[in-house]
């Protein structure tokens, strides 16, 4: 009986050892977003701060990347490319629909890769 309650309390401590993979609470995540204009810029970071877990963001007109510092044990950068995809803008890791794309006003409508 002592032996089937060590093997339980091994295989237990075992489990929850691999389950905990740290997650980071200050992810310094970097992807180039399209856009055109100042009014592309507001959308786009409104939409990444609408991302559980994200402090800060900034997207860059010229150089067309947005800065994030993402809690990665509320989001993921996969859930953040896909909210500023939702918000009609194409990412390096995440398409907008033609459906939302075409909701963008005419001077936010960049060309779109194939």
């Amino acid at each position: 009986m002592k032996n089937l309650i060590l093997i339980a309390m091994i295989t237990f401590l075992g489990f929850s050892a691999q389950a905990q993979t740290k997650k980071n609470k200050n992810l310094k995540y970097t992807t180039e977003v399209n856009g055109n204009c100042e009014q592309c810029k507001k959308r786009i970071e409104k939409a990444a701060y609408g991302v559980p877990g994200v402090k800060t963001a900034s997207w860059d007109i010229s150089s067309h990347q947005l800065a994030v510092i993402l809690n990665e044990e509320k989001s993921s950068p996969k859930d953040l490319n896909l909210a500023i995809a939702k918000a009609g803008h194409d990412t390096k890791d995440a398409k907008a629909t033609d459906a939302d794309y075409e909701n963008l006003h005419s001077c936010c409508k960049y060309e779109r890769e194939k």
